[in-house]
């Protein structure tokens, strides 16, 4: 079965004419692209879905292509520096440093543990807090992948619950996604549109070609 993969380049959508891909790209460019299809007067609905997260996006078509690019235009937003960083301590990150010893980025929290884990934590070599700092960072690294399988069923699911939910084999179909069976997740959307069932087998396995369950 053919599956697409989804675009690498910055912002990248995809927009539907009908079952059939009308273009993909950074959302200004799609949204350009679309408001020529409508403009020759395509009578075929036109949907547009985030390749990340499988959501349907809304297009402000208003105005002529200048402002149409520049309203869709993908902002740079700064990378966080930390889940949870209160923002007087990410903007402090962003500063020039001047010499001296560089700031590591932590943030005090309060913890609360019962006696038996703070007396395991001090034992620790580095202290209480290294240890914590070691376990969140392998709880992290263990669950990414269990997250990124989560967060492609999840937009694989609602970019199927937009275009095809109405097409032969969809419950079945989201069965075999959240059970991560790709085999039988291939057959009960075989008979789909190809671009819509490429689509959604590139989002529920991000162009891996491994066929078995993660």
């Amino acid at each position: 079965m053919n599956q697409l993969s989804v675009p690498r380049h910055t912002d990248p959508h995809t927009a539907f004419a009908g079952h059939r891909i009308l273009t993909t790209g950074p959302l200004a460019e799609v949204a350009l692209a679309v408001k020529r299809a409508m403009d020759s007067g395509s009578d075929a609905a036109i949907l547009v879905f985030d390749d990340q997260s499988g959501k349907q996006v809304d297009l402000d078509l208003r105005g002529d292509d200048a402002a149409i690019a520049e309203r869709h235009r993908a902002r740079i937003e700064p990378a966080p520096l930390a889940a949870g960083m209160p923002a007087d301590v990410a903007a402090d990150q962003t500063q020039p440093r001047g010499r001296g010893r560089p700031k590591l980025g932590v943030v005090p929290r309060e913890v609360t543990l019962l006696p038996r884990h703070w007396d395991w934590l001090g034992a620790q070599p580095g202290g209480a807090s290294v240890a914590l700092r070691k376990l969140v960072e392998q709880a992290r690294r263990d669950n990414e992948a269990q997250d990124r399988r989560r967060e492609r069923q999840e937009a694989a699911y609602r970019f199927m619950s937009s275009m095809g939910g109405n097409l032969s084999g969809f419950e079945e179909a989201t069965r075999a996604l959240y059970a991560g069976d790709r085999e039988r997740f291939a057959q009960q959307i075989a008979t789909w549109p190809e671009d819509v069932r490429g689509y959604a087998m590139g989002l529920a396995w991000g162009g891996s070609g491994d066929s078995s369950a993660e």
